[in-house]
């Protein structure tokens, strides 16, 4: 047995959705009204905020998921300012100027994380589809020139790690053979052994007595010669 639904019944239930959508619609634009007041007067995590509730009313809101990314650029948060932007270029399919604007943001949050080779290509996507984009291509200019800045700075790095790996090579025959080579003598006095130091002692003693027992005898002659002097003068007397 069929179950027949009167029509009065489907348009009520079309108003419905209908009111509904209105009403979903009407909570997304109040708050990216709110989400972009808060951007100008740059409280951006307040702005995300707004923008994230307008996401979840509406997850196919361009405007929303397109500032969205823009807050969390301001905020340094590079990853996920590239991830909303990234979703953002998923979900617009129309507009090619924002479309080159949203890979502009990307480029500049990818040279913020240092991913210079990354940002160039982003930056050249965003030219592709805005080639009177100055903004975008003085960024390009302005990556192109990190990176070869870089190269440049890596090339002489090469080249002298190569030249002194070149001098190592050369030193080290040279240092080879001053290694074979006898090392020269400084000129230092030669080391006295202990008997050598011992006999020249011994000899010294010996010399000292020799000269004690000469100055005793020469003491005696002269006191032998007084004494006769003497003898000599008393017998005159």
């Amino acid at each position: 047995m069929k179950t027949y639904i009167p029509k009065y019944v489907l348009s009520v239930a079309s108003m419905l959705m209908i009111t509904f959508s209105l009403s979903a619609q009407k909570n997304v634009r109040k708050n990216i009204r709110q989400g972009n007041k808060a951007f100008q007067e740059q409280k951006y995590t307040e702005a995300s905020k707004f923008y994230q509730d307008a996401i979840e009313e509406n997850p196919k809101s361009t405007e929303a998921n397109f500032n969205l990314g823009n807050a969390l650029y301001r905020q340094k948060q590079w990853d996920k300012s590239i991830e909303q932007m990234n979703h953002y270029l998923a979900i617009e399919k129309d507009d090619p100027v924002k479309m080159s604007a949203a890979w502009h943001n990307i480029g500049n949050a990818l040279l913020q994380k240092k991913e210079i080779e990354k940002s160039i290509e982003a930056y050249k996507n965003a030219l592709r589809l805005n080639p009177n984009d100055e903004e975008t291509r003085y960024n390009l200019a302005v990556a192109q020139k990190i990176m070869q800045d870089q190269q440049q700075s890596e090339n002489k790095n090469n080249q002298d790690k190569n030249e002194e790996q070149q001098q190592n090579e050369q030193q080290q025959p040279q240092n080879q053979q001053n290694k074979n080579q006898k090392p020269e003598q400084p000129n230092e006095p030669e080391q006295m052994s202990q008997s050598n130091a011992r006999q020249i002692l011994q000899a010294i003693e010996q010399d000292e007595k020799e000269t004690q027992q000469k100055v005793q005898q020469i003491k005696a002659q002269e006191r032998q010669q007084k004494a006769e002097e003497n003898r000599r003068q008393n017998k005159d007397w």
